[in-house]
């Protein structure tokens, strides 16, 4: 499906005539970092994806809607659990659009996992109509994602909107050089987007844990690092396809006492690898420099660590110096980047992690497909 054919099938706020006076429920994802503090208190860390809502929100209720938000928070299991608690997120959002409604979080019951149906009738219960801007959930085929556009005019929020334009351009009609920039603990958990942009991108550039399996592939020794053996014949076969693939060419760790080292692309037993070293950091932000189109997802180390922060910060700057059209996808990449002040310099930075991975893979999430369904698609 092409981005054109992608966005002119799904409803935009457009699509649902006049709001005024009627009940919409926008599926937001107000799943915000929480900390607490030692008298007890639960406050908000990055309240971006709140703030990412308000278009919405307030382009509905300027045209006179009641909007009720509907969200998840952490995982609850599907019962009642304080500490995932909506409150602290319906104070902040009560700041920023007074008098909207904010529903508890959707996880306290186990139906909105299993997509029951009856939770769905309870969701839209006095509602006319149903938005989605929940990009960061929109991979979920759960209730609260999929259910309601099966029984009310429904339509995509401008946040949703805005991350389907720019991830499904980068997946169907890049600038090139396009280059992708992938970190992380698990080759497993993004094989399948690996094998999509190999086919897409002019390079890709690995590091995070993720690398020791590529090193591994390539009969590197990785110490003690973190890797997956079951995943090192996969990771041979990718790298002798041909594609342009940059590993870390030296690393930064422990060694076996637990004292800080680096080492070159082979590390001795005993040592433990957690970010990529200088070398391999400055090399990276070459190949980002050179690019027209950049899209990072995954830290290239142990960041929250400020031992191993730097190979991160050094292609978190890079990314906010380049010429390139750059995208961060989410997650713990986006964590960093606000951690280190530098989200303001990205071009788009997403409020979903996996949701952007897959639909670079896939090029659909259920959560679209389900406003392609909905009565005045």
């Amino acid at each position: 499906m092409t981005p054109t054919t992608l966005m002119t099938s799904i409803p935009t706020l457009e699509d649902l005539g006049d709001v005024d006076g009627r009940q919409v429920l926008v599926r937001t994802d107000f799943n915000v970092p929480l900390t607490t503090g030692d008298d007890g208190s639960v406050s908000i860390v990055d309240d971006f994806r709140i703030r990412a809502a308000m278009a919405t929100v307030e382009w509905l209720t300027e045209r006179g809607a009641q909007v009720v938000c509907a969200s998840h928070l952490g995982r609850p299991k599907g019962r009642v659990d304080e500490r995932y608690s909506m409150a602290p997120v319906a104070s902040r959002l009560a700041e920023l659009a007074p008098g909207v409604e904010l529903l508890d979080n959707l996880r306290f019951d186990a139906r909105e996992e299993t997509n029951d149906p009856t939770f769905v009738t309870e969701l839209v219960e006095g509602i006319d109509l149903y938005v989605n801007d929940a990009f960061g959930a929109s991979h979920r085929a759960h209730a609260s994602i999929v259910g309601p556009p099966t029984v009310l005019p429904s339509a995509m929020g401008r946040l949703l909107q805005r991350e389907v334009e720019v991830l499904s351009s980068m997946r169907d009609s890049p600038k090139r050089p396009f280059v992708a920039v992938l970190g992380g603990a698990k080759v497993s958990d993004k094989l399948g987007v690996v094998e999509a942009l190999l086919g897409a991108v002019d390079s890709l550039v690995i590091g995070g844990a993720m690398c020791f399996t590529f090193l591994a592939a390539k009969g590197h020794r990785i110490g003690d690092s973190l890797f997956e053996p079951d995943m090192v014949d996969t990771c041979r076969r990718l790298l002798e396809s041909g594609a342009a693939i940059h590993l870390p060419d030296d690393i930064v760790g422990l060694d076996a006492n637990g004292n800080f080292a680096t080492y070159g692309a082979r590390l001795p037993d005993g040592a433990k690898g957690f970010d990529i070293g200088p070398g391999s950091a400055a090399a990276f932000s070459d190949v980002i420099m050179d690019a027209r189109m950049v899209f990072w997802n995954g830290p290239m180390g142990m960041f929250e660590d400020d031992r191993f922060a730097a190979g991160t910060r050094t292609v978190a700057e890079a990314m906010a110096d380049t010429k390139a059209f750059t995208v961060v996808g989410g997650g713990d990449s986006a964590a960093a980047l606000a951690s280190f002040g530098l989200e303001d310099r990205i071009d788009h930075v997403s409020t979903g992690g996996g949701a952007s991975l897959e639909l670079l893979e896939f090029g659909d999430l259920p959560g679209l497909a389900a406003l392609r369904g909905a009565p005045n698609a």
